[in-house]
């Protein structure tokens, strides 16, 4: 395990959570040497039981030229997997019920995605990552069309998790929550309230006390009286609404300029009711380019690991990782997809029970 990870508390604290309860990582594009290593050092360390989809044969030829260990590591050749008909006649059920027909069931099951995601919608995986070989749209794709959506959440959208070594603004325990910074364009009030709350949820289940989520604009509590800012506002103020009703342990403000949500002495000067706050743990843009270009910014000036997108609105877990993807960040997204299991399980076990 790198020192990056095991510096920041909350990274080190996942392979502790999944040491004493290992999840089932299905890596939807195994044919990677990047995946095959993570693999093997989840099952070293053993946090969890990890699944690769593909060529079983192009996998373990991999693997020996690497001269890795393939010990405790499933391969699923879709194609020729037993689950394959299950599968299809699910998917053939599924797309009825919601009045479509599927010309080929066998040919769209088949593909890795797709059969990764039936794989964790059915139970026969905890949580998803792909996208090392392949293009964000196709994951999405197949996370919307294969996995049960959450009811309250009016559109998919991506979150991710970004840690840095040592920088005093960087969050409260150098991590981040950062949303949408992968999927929705220009997302509306509605949207971008659900995208607040919902990640507020996501950093609450994570650093194990009440977050506090920043509704990001160019203007501060009325500076500005932009169209843009007038939506922030107004999502803001939705999502109040929800946490309210919903009774969930979660601050939030909004609208805020960037500076305002992570530095304390500026807030001090800029909010009118002069409060010294703790800095932000959740950022949320209030559109698809200032979230993307902040992303990237943290990772190539200020030396942040940037964990996944997160496939968010879904009821399992899965994550969209770059194709320039390091080990680490596998190894970590992975992680954070098992944590993220543990609670979905805990949470249906809570409604079987009720």
């Amino acid at each position: 395990m790198s020192q990056e990870h095991h510096s920041n508390p909350v990274i080190n604290n996942l392979f502790q959570t999944l040491k004493r309860h290992p999840k089932r990582i299905v890596f939807a594009d195994g044919e990677d040497i990047r995946v095959i290593r993570v693999a093997a050092r989840m099952v070293a360390m053993e946090i969890a039981a990890p699944i690769l989809i593909g060529n079983r044969e192009i996998i373990h030829l991999l693997a020996i030229k690497d001269s890795t260990s393939m010990k405790y590591i499933s391969v699923i050749d879709p194609t020729t997997s037993s689950d394959i008909k299950l599968f299809c006649n699910r998917l053939q059920k599924v797309s009825r019920y919601r009045g479509k027909e599927i010309s080929d069931p066998h040919n769209t099951v088949s593909r890795p995605h797709n059969f990764a995601a039936m794989m964790i919608q059915y139970g026969h995986a905890d949580a998803m990552i792909a996208g090392n070989q392949s293009l964000p749209a196709a994951v999405f794709r197949a996370a919307i069309s294969m996995i049960k959506p959450v009811p309250k959440v009016p559109q998919v959208f991506g979150a991710t998790v970004l840690t840095a070594p040592q920088n005093t603004n960087f969050g409260r325990n150098r991590i981040l929550f950062m949303a949408d910074c992968g999927v929705i364009p220009d997302p509306d009030v509605k949207q971008l309230a659900s995208i607040a709350v919902e990640t507020g949820k996501l950093a609450h289940h994570f650093l194990g006390r009440r977050p506090r989520v920043a509704m990001l604009s160019h203007s501060t509590h009325g500076s500005a009286q932009t169209t843009s800012a007038k939506k922030v506002i107004a999502a803001t103020e939705l999502a109040r609404q929800r946490i309210h009703a919903d009774m969930l342990d979660i601050d939030l403000d909004g609208e805020i300029q960037a500076d305002v949500a992570l530095d304390s002495s500026t807030a001090e000067i800029k909010l009118l009711d002069a409060r010294a706050q703790e800095p932000a743990d959740v950022l949320v843009y209030p559109n698809l380019d200032a979230g993307h270009i902040a992303l990237k910014l943290l990772e190539q000036l200020a030396g942040a690991s940037g964990y996944g997108q997160l496939i968010m609105g879904i009821s399992r877990p899965a994550a969209q990782v770059s194709r320039t993807v390091s080990e680490e960040a596998l190894l970590g997204t992975a992680a954070i997809l098992g944590v993220e299991a543990i609670k979905t399980n805990d949470l249906r076990l809570a409604k079987q029970k009720a």
